[in-house]
C-alpha cells in the first residue's frame, strides 16, 4: 500500500490497496453526494489492513480536521464488542450460553425470569427492552441502580417467545451479568484485554484526556425518538420513549463520563476492523489468540429470527451479534456484525476472511439501509472478488 492524499477538496486521507481503489472512490462520494461531514473507513482481509481511510471534519463548522486517530461515539456498533467479550468468557470456560442468567445474578429471577439463558438475554429475547416505570436518560448513568430495576422487573413479553431490540437496556443487563461472572465491568475488560494489549482506540465512554480527538455528533432535527408516531406497541413505547434518547447526547460530558455498553462506545474504523478482522480469520490479532473457533461458532449461531418486536423489521440474532438479514451485510449469508444508530457499522465475513468498519459523525435517518453503508459494503465485495 502507498500513502495517498485523496481528493484534497474533501480532505480525505489514508492508505488503500490498489485492489480496493473503488472503495476509496465510494468513500469520497459519501462526502460529495451522501452528506458525510467526518468519517473513517477500514477493511481487513486475511489479517491485513487493506483499506484505512479517514477524512472530513470533527465538527459541523469544519474547523477541526478528522485526524488519523480521531474517535467518535459509534452507538450500537458497541454491541458487537460486547458480544465478543461474552464469547471470550465462553471460550475461557467461565460461562456457557445455556446458563440461566439467574445462576450468576440471583435477583434477576424475579418476575418470572428465572429460566432466561445468557443466549436469550444477548439475543434480545428477555422482554426487558426498557424500563417499565417512568425513566429519564440519567437513570442509565448509574448502571448498578438501573440493573437492579431490571432485575426486579416483569418482562414485556414471555421470554423466549420473540426478540425485541433492547437498544439501551441490553448494555446495562450485559454489564451487570458480565461483572458477576468475570469480576470486571465490560469497560474495564475491554480496556485490559482488548484496547490496551492491541493498541486499539476503543473505550466505553471517553476519558477527558482524549477530548481533543473526539468528533462532534451531528444530527438532522428530525432524528429524535421523541418525534416518533403514536402508533407503537407497548414494547416500542418503552424502548423508544422511556426514556427518550437524543442523538446529540454524545456531545454532553455526562454521557461520556459513564459507561453504557450498548451505546456509548468510542472508536474508529481502523480499530474496529482490526479487532473484528481477527474473528474473520483465525481468531488471532497481531499473532495473539483472542477467541477459538468453537466459541465463535456458538456466538454466531442463530438464536431467533423473525420480525423484531421493537424494530418492526426482520432480524436474525446470534448471541449478541446481528446476523446478515436480507443482504444487510452484503451477499454472504454467513456475515454478521452490528450497526449503530445513524450509520456506523462493523461487518465480519468469515468466508471472505474480511471485516469492514465505518464510523462517522453525521447521523443518517435510515433505520436500515443507510445509503453510505450500502455503497461501502457493495464496493468492498466488488473489490474482494
Amino acid at each position: 500500500m502507498a500513502e495517498q492524499d485523496l481528493l484534497a477538496r474533501t480532505a480525505i486521507h489514508g492508505v488503500a490497496d490498489s485492489a480496493f481503489a473503488h472503495v476509496t472512490d465510494v468513500f469520497a462520494e459519501n462526502f460529495s453526494a451522501r452528506g458525510d461531514v467526518g468519517a473513517s473507513l477500514a477493511i481487513v482481509r486475511d489479517g491485513a489492513l487493506v483499506v484505512d481511510l479517514w477524512g472530513g471534519s470533527l465538527d459541523a463548522a469544519g474547523t477541526r480536521p478528522w485526524t488519523r486517530n480521531a474517535v467518535v461515539n459509534v452507538w450500537s456498533t458497541t454491541k458487537a464488542v460486547n458480544a465478543l467479550c461474552f464469547a471470550m468468557l465462553v471460550d475461557r470456560g467461565q460461562a456457557s450460553y445455556a446458563d440461566p442468567v439467574a445462576r450468576w445474578w440471583p435477583e434477576f429471577a424475579a418476575g418470572g425470569k428465572g429460566d432466561i439463558t445468557i443466549a436469550q438475554l444477548l439475543s434480545h429475547q428477555a422482554g426487558l427492552c426498557s424500563f417499565a416505570e417512568p425513566a429519564v436518560i440519567e437513570d442509565y448513568y448509574d448502571q448498578p441502580s438501573a440493573a437492579a430495576r431490571f432485575a426486579a422487573q416483569t418482562p414485556f413479553w414471555p421470554p423466549g417467545s420473540r426478540s425485541g431490540y433492547h437498544a439501551i437496556s441490553i448494555g446495562t443487563l450485559a454489564n451487570e451479568l458480565f461483572h458477576r461472572i468475570e469480576g470486571r465491568t465490560l469497560g474495564t475488560f475491554i480496556a485490559e484485554e482488548l484496547a490496551g494489549p492491541f493498541g486499539l482506540d476503543l473505550t466505553l465512554g471517553l476519558p477527558v484526556s482524549e477530548e481533543a480527538r473526539r468528533a462532534e455528533m451531528i444530527a438532522p432535527p428530525e432524528l429524535t425518538t421523541s418525534n416518533m408516531t403514536t402508533d407503537l406497541n407497548p414494547s416500542q413505547v418503552a424502548a423508544y420513549l422511556n426514556p427518550v434518547v437524543e442523538p446529540l447526547l454524545p456531545n454532553t460530558a455526562a454521557w461520556r463520563a459513564c459507561e453504557i455498553p450498548s451505546a456509548n462506545g468510542f472508536s474508529n474504523a481502523r480499530s474496529l476492523a482490526r479487532l473484528f478482522g481477527a474473528l474473520a480469520a483465525d481468531g488471532a490479532l497481531d499473532g495473539r489468540r483472542i477467541i477459538g473457533r468453537t466459541a465463535l461458532a456458538e456466538a454466531t449461531t442463530e438464536r431467533i429470527a423473525g420480525v423484531d418486536e421493537v424494530l418492526g423489521v426482520p432480524a436474525r440474532w446470534g448471541a449478541g451479534f446481528l446476523l446478515n438479514t436480507d443482504g444487510l451485510y452484503g451477499p454472504e449469508e454467513q456475515a454478521y456484525g452490528h450497526s449503530g444508530w445513524g450509520g456506523s457499522f462493523v461487518v465480519v465475513d468469515p468466508r471472505q476472511r474480511m471485516s469492514i468498519a465505518y464510523t462517522m459523525n453525521r447521523m443518517g435517518t435510515d433505520l436500515i439501509g443507510d445509503p453510505r453503508d450500502v455503497a461501502i459494503i457493495a464496493a468492498a465485495y466488488e473489490s474482494s472478488r
